[in-house]
């Protein structure tokens, strides 16, 4: 799995990444976006090590890639490949998933999203953390 997002790489940039999770964030709905955030700030975190931060570029990369395998424009399923991608980077890289990093992630989910169910991201949360 590795080898197959690497190539998704050259995709990723901040601008990128914020710029469709700001113009698609209701869209893909309210698991993706957390994970994708979870992503991100684990990806920002000094000490996340490099081929962690190599896996959050390569998945993110193919978020906001337009190579993306299921044509996003569908609605639902043009997501789900995103959804399962963004499952290995998490499970993948849970361990450098922390307080501080859900706390961000969840802050932005406030502000896109508003007040929210913590039962809509707990699919996600017991993927990072199976505890939760």
């Amino acid at each position: 799995m590795q080898s197959r997002i690497r190539k998704f790489v050259v995709f990723f940039s901040e601008s990128g990444f914020w710029e469709k999770l700001r113009l698609y964030a209701k869209k893909i709905g309210i698991q993706a976006v957390y994970a994708s955030l979870l992503l991100y700030f684990a990806f920002k975190r000094k000490e996340t090590p490099r081929w962690a931060k190599n896996i959050v570029i390569g998945v993110l990369g193919y978020l906001i890639s337009p190579l993306d395998f299921l044509p996003d424009l569908t609605p639902f399923i043009g997501y789900t490949d995103d959804l399962g991608l963004l499952s290995f980077g998490l499970v993948t890289i849970a361990a450098y998933i922390n307080q501080t990093v859900r706390t961000n992630a969840r802050n932005k989910l406030k502000e896109w999203f508003g007040e929210y169910n913590p039962a809509d991201i707990h699919a996600v949360e017991s993927r990072v953390h199976p505890e939760a």
